[in-house]
């Protein structure tokens, strides 16, 4: 642990020295999942042409390496860098719920940098503010990103705990951050459609959740500025009453958001995980 917060004291442009040197090894020496990324770019986008794809490609790998920088300095970072680094719009919107003393849940794609996501809701948010995750195998990794995730406040709950204790929302109002899509094992249960053209499994503990206790939802919408400087915003994706919502109905338009937002920066997304394989 001392060896990442050392780290984290150097600069950000100085990090980004470190990230340069990564993007060109995963770019040009192990090609870090090369076939991965151009099949799912290649079902993503089938208008672009090849040309433009690898331009995708390329600029995912800046932002994939770039997000290990950006990481590792929040372990340090100050409270007035990470401001001007990272905006929020409409929180407000995002806690007026639990202020009114409902639990709301906000739900997130892998839209770099979403780690930031995490720590700036945590910073801005005057609510309590529960974060659920997938424990990292690795002890060390897994308390490192618990240390990171919780830089100004906040709390992380692992995905099996939060099952066991979900029903508190209802009594203690919080704010729930969802990464809502990622690939759910087959042991669980899924609801599969299209996703970028493919079709993709995906958890529905959001739907259950905001159905069942009649929550408030928002999308979290990320936007890189430049590089090292976000803009996330806290639009909503659905409120009560659910009576007449079809089956399925927030996922489904979790999803249309997400591709939207990926759309308008494609080299922003994760596409080095296997998210189509059912």
């Amino acid at each position: 642990m001392l060896f990442f917060r050392l780290l984290s004291r150097l600069p950000l442009p100085m990090l980004y020295l470190i990230t340069d040197v990564l993007y060109l090894v995963a770019r040009f020496v192990i090609r870090y999942r090369k076939k991965v990324i151009d099949e799912n770019l290649l079902h993503a986008f089938p208008e672009l042409s090849e040309q433009e794809r690898k331009k995708v490609r390329n600029r995912f790998y800046r932002n994939f390496t770039d997000t290990f920088a950006e990481t590792i300095k929040i372990l340090t970072i100050s409270e007035v860098e990470f401001r001007q680094r990272f905006v929020i719009v409409n929180q407000p919107d995002l806690d007026k719920p639990v202020q009114n003393e409902v639990s709301s849940l906000m739900m997130a794609g892998h839209i770099f940098n979403w780690e930031m996501g995490v720590v700036g809701t945590n910073l801005y948010s005057q609510v309590p503010v529960e974060t659920v995750y997938l424990k990292v195998n690795n002890p060390f990794f897994n308390e490192l990103m618990k240390k990171i995730r919780t830089r100004f406040g906040g709390y992380v709950t692992e995905k099996k705990e939060f099952r066991r204790g979900m029903l508190t929302l209802g009594k203690d109002p919080r704010t729930v951050l969802l990464g809502s899509d990622q690939r759910p094992p087959s042991s669980e249960n899924r609801y599969q459609r299209e996703f970028m053209n493919r079709p993709a499994v995906f958890f529905e503990g959001a739907e259950f959740l905001s159905k069942k206790m009649n929550l408030h939802v928002h999308y979290g919408k990320m936007t890189k500025v430049k590089r090292g400087h976000y803009r996330y915003e806290y639009i909503p994706l659905a409120q009560p009453p659910y009576e007449r919502h079809a089956p399925h109905s927030i996922t489904d338009k979790f999803c249309e958001m997400l591709e939207q937002n990926i759309r308008e920066q494609p080299d922003m997304y994760l596409w080095s995980h296997k998210r189509w394989k059912i």
